[in-house]
């Protein structure tokens, strides 16, 4: 794979940081502890299907539901801080994390994505903030409540989206997670409508919720770097 992934600590907060030689776009993920062992096949995939170079900086989230939910929803989490970190993470993106990436590589195209919640984290900061160029949702958790209000009246501020979600994963007793499927056309829907049709994808993959998940991130991310 070329150079290694380094720990390094940026604005903070812990980082696995990798880089090949003269990148052209920069890759942004949240991480948690249960991906830090499928990273390296992650960067692995997408380095090898991308001629153009990268620089990713996945950064640590110690509680997943907290720093990552835009706001709570008791089908997620019954925990009160479920859902009141999320404004403070995209803070140390925008303050934090993309300043220092700028100063070490200038101005470059960002693209931000994630897995599930981190997906759907991904996919609230595009309609927050134009920082993103890009947003690689790999099965985001747009069944959360709340997400049809909510982008209607926040519109997406990113060029480009890829999102994707397994077939079966709208095939489950619990009502909410249920709408998932309904959910993802609609988000596709809505970036055809503000973003172009070639500006967005939506990708079917086999199998529920966790399977080939470091696989499926890979190619959301490679889409947005062949773009």
């Amino acid at each position: 794979m070329g150079k290694e992934i380094s720990e390094i600590t940026i604005a903070g907060r812990a980082c696995h940081f990798y880089e090949q030689a003269s990148p052209q776009c920069l890759l942004v993920q949240p991480l948690g502890v249960h991906e830090k062992e499928t990273l390296p096949n992650e960067i692995e995939e997408i380095a090898a299907a991308s001629s153009m170079p990268f620089a990713m900086a996945a950064f640590e989230v110690a509680d997943w539901e907290r720093d990552l939910m835009p706001w709570g929803d008791p089908a997620v989490s019954k925990r009160p801080e479920a859902g009141t970190g999320a404004v403070d993470t995209l803070r140390y993106l925008l303050d934090g994390l993309l300043p220092w990436l700028k100063e070490r590589y200038g101005e470059l195209p960002v693209v931000l994505g994630g897995y599930s919640l981190a997906g759907l984290f991904s996919l609230w900061a595009a309609h927050e903030t134009n920082a993103f160029a890009g947003i690689a949702a790999a099965s985001p958790s747009v069944w959360i409540q709340g997400w049809p209000e909510y982008v209607e009246s926040h519109p997406l501020q990113a060029r480009q989206v890829f999102l994707s979600l397994g077939e079966c994963e709208g095939k489950t007793r619990n009502r909410a997670i249920a709408l998932v499927g309904e959910r993802i056309r609609n988000e596709h829907a809505l970036a055809e409508r503000q973003l172009g049709e070639s500006n967005c994808a939506l990708e079917w993959n086999p199998g529920g919720h966790f399977v080939n998940c470091e696989r499926r991130l890979a190619r959301a991310f490679i889409w947005n770097l062949q773009r």
